[in-house]
């Protein structure tokens, strides 16, 4: 038996109103989505604890079937462990990304981008080094990953500071959300010194001279020690595999014991290679009984406050991953498939929300027969089901069909 889950990061939205007053989900061509809801299990699932911030962290440790309220430490650990980085028992880990902060008309700073215009994973190397040669050394440690997203660890650093994750904050004045708490003076000092650094680096002048957003600043957050959770195999008996551009995806994925298959032409953005990461799924379930296989680009979609490329993003996974998927696992026998995203977020927001969320849960023989009613893969459908999976941790033991943990 194979098991599959196609995480499609943020599909879940409102309604829009240049989509006249439909989803995303529901403006979408999507017939293999709406096929695995018609002829499957269709419901809403919480993947955001009550209390806790809807991020991908969050809902994506839900996802895999770890109670967040029990294992969550922090984002920033869970993608250090993707990029294989030690941390001892009193290291702090800090998710630090490169933004642009802009002027505004009062005076105001405010988030102008905080992906310093997807800045590029060789741009951002380059950066993240000089201010690891400058601003490293005993106490601190910076390590590049992919694009604006990095790391910096804090030996001995306090793990309590109110941070704000950069995306939640878009066009918003900064000034409120700096740093504050344990050590948050200390934490604005070194944004202060990268700021320095920054303004006067080569690639920013590079970027300024092109029409590029430069990397104007740092910006920590998702701060927290490395956890310790059971694996798929100690809990269910499966070996599997994670396929993701993104770091978040696959520290949990190398946390849960799954392998980390890298796709040429994974972006973690819109131009993401979707059926590359189709076919790396078929192969990687040749040899193994589970896949996470994730995309991104609906929730940078949203971020950006486009529904229409995210409509196009949700086509796009429907075609050329679940339909490369769908196309080959009869090949390779009997299958359970599972569709869901990680949160909401909608274009109106640029940011998370933490509303339940549609599922779509389907075997291979439900969907060898016809529909069983008529229905598709929307926020709407999903609700009109009744069913809602309130302890969402719980919906891949159901997946797996075994009692949950």
């Amino acid at each position: 038996m194979k098991y599959v889950i196609v995480h499609g990061d943020g599909m879940a939205d409102w309604p829009c109103p240049e989509l006249g007053g439909k989803t995303p989900l529901e403006a979408a061509r999507k017939p293999n989505m709406d096929r695995i809801a018609a002829c499957g299990e269709l419901g809403l699932v919480a993947t955001i604890p009550n209390g806790m911030p809807p991020g991908s962290d969050v809902g994506t440790m839900t996802m895999l079937g770890y109670d967040p309220l029990r294992y969550h430490t922090g984002r920033a650990p869970i993608e250090a462990a993707s990029m294989g980085l030690d941390a001892g028992p009193d290291d702090v880990i800090f998710r630090m990304n490169l933004v642009t902060l802009t002027p505004a008309a009062d005076g105001a700073t405010v988030m102008g981008d905080f992906t310093a215009g997807h800045i590029s994973s060789a741009e951002a190397s380059e950066i993240v080094a000089d201010l690891s040669r400058n601003l490293g050394g005993h106490e601190f440690e910076f390590h590049a990953g992919v694009s604006y997203r990095h790391i910096m660890i804090w030996h001995g650093g306090p793990v309590d500071t109110a941070l704000t994750p950069p995306h939640d904050i878009t066009d918003k004045p900064v000034a409120e959300y700096l740093p504050k708490g344990e050590g948050a003076e200390r934490l604005r000092g070194l944004m202060a010194q990268a700021a320095d650094i920054l303004s006067r680096h080569p690639i920013n002048q590079a970027r300024r001279a092109s029409g590029k957003p430069a990397a104007t600043s740092v910006w920590f957050w998702g701060q927290g020690k490395r956890p310790a959770v059971p694996t798929l195999r100690q809990r269910f008996g499966a070996d599997g595999a994670v396929i993701s551009a993104v770091d978040l995806v696959n520290g949990l994925g190398r946390l849960a014991g799954l392998e980390v298959i890298k796709v040429p032409g994974a972006t973690g953005f819109l131009d993401t290679d979707y059926g590359a990461k189709g076919r790396y799924g078929l192969d990687a379930l040749r040899h193994r009984d589970f896949l996470l296989v994730h995309v991104e680009a609906p929730d940078e979609a949203a971020h950006m406050g486009r529904a229409d490329l995210k409509v196009e993003a949700i086509e796009r996974i429907d075609e050329l991953v679940l339909g490369t998927l769908l196309d080959g696992l009869p090949r390779l026998g009997d299958y359970r498939i599972l569709l869901m995203p990680d949160h909401a977020t909608p274009c109106k927001l640029k940011t998370h929300s933490n509303e339940p969320v549609p599922f779509a849960m389907v075997s291979d023989k439900a969907l060898g027969h016809p529909p069983a009613a008529s229905r598709r893969y929307t926020e709407a459908d999903a609700a009109a089901s009744g069913l809602i999976v309130a302890d969402g941790h719980g919906l891949i033991a159901r997946l797996f069909q075994k009692p949950s943990a």
